[in-house]
């Protein structure tokens, strides 16, 4: 039996990089575009937005010591909170994706692949915008895996 080549040798990573952040946008977009309705129209006006980590004060804000233990953040005014008319000079709704957290929770963990990692989190902020917590969304992912 013949040996494969080297550069088609799964173990074979030196032509491989890390996805970039346009990797990542790309990915997102992707999972925007698959949701289902009503949920594609009601997040329509939710930009999405790709860094290597987040900020500092944004840690801080949540007690976090790492930058590797926030993956995603929902920022804006959730259609629960928001009235009939936005306020002007509102900021946009945003999700912003950490590329470096969630490409260190995706090596750690092998039972997703990077698009299911990325659309799991990029849902879990979207529940934000639709007025869910966490301790809600955590509860309806416990619902879903019994």
């Amino acid at each position: 039996m013949e040996a494969l080549p080297m550069s088609t040798s799964p173990l074979d990573w030196s032509d491989r990089y890390a996805p970039t952040l346009d990797d990542f946008e790309a990915l997102a977009s992707k999972a925007l575009a698959e949701l289902p309705e009503p949920f594609k129209s009601l997040a329509a006006d939710v930009t999405c937005s790709v860094a290597e980590f987040a900020e500092d004060d944004i840690l801080a804000h949540f007690g976090m010591e790492s930058p590797f233990e926030l993956m995603g953040l929902f920022t804006g005014i959730g259609l629960t909170e928001d009235g009939a008319v936005p306020q002007t000079g509102q900021m946009p709704n945003t999700v912003f994706l950490y590329r470096r957290a969630i490409l260190d929770y995706w090596a750690e963990n092998d039972d997703n692949t990077l698009g299911e990692v990325v659309t799991h989190v990029l849902i879990h902020e979207l529940g934000h915008h639709f007025g869910f917590s966490d301790e809600d969304m955590e509860e309806i992912e416990a619902r879903a895996d019994d």
